[in-house]
């Protein structure tokens, strides 16, 4: 198993519980496709670093797993088609 970590920034536009509901929803795509999620860290609204649909800021979270090689793709290509996530990225984490 391969330590990996989720990073998304969701929209301002929403509500506190809409936003916890996509995370939840990233969680259970993680889960749903064999890796088990370790750590979830909220940092909260940030300014982006640049203009994005209009927006200046978002709500940052980053999601720790550890999970196959396979699933980072598989994780990707559901993000990215949800309504609340302006920005995600799936790296590896390194053994350090």
């Amino acid at each position: 198993m391969n330590k990996y970590e989720l990073a998304i920034v969701v929209t301002t536009k929403i509500e506190d519980e809409q936003r916890n509901e996509v995370v939840e929803r990233c969680k259970a795509l993680i889960e749903r496709f064999g890796g088990t999620v370790t750590n979830v860290d909220d940092w909260g609204k940030k300014r982006l670093a640049y203009e994005i649909q209009k927006m200046k800021e978002g709500f940052y979270y980053f999601i720790r797993f550890e999970a196959e090689s396979t699933v980072p793709v598989e994780i990707e290509s559901r993000v990215r088609i949800m309504d609340n996530v302006i920005r995600y990225l799936v790296v590896r984490q390194d053994e350090a």
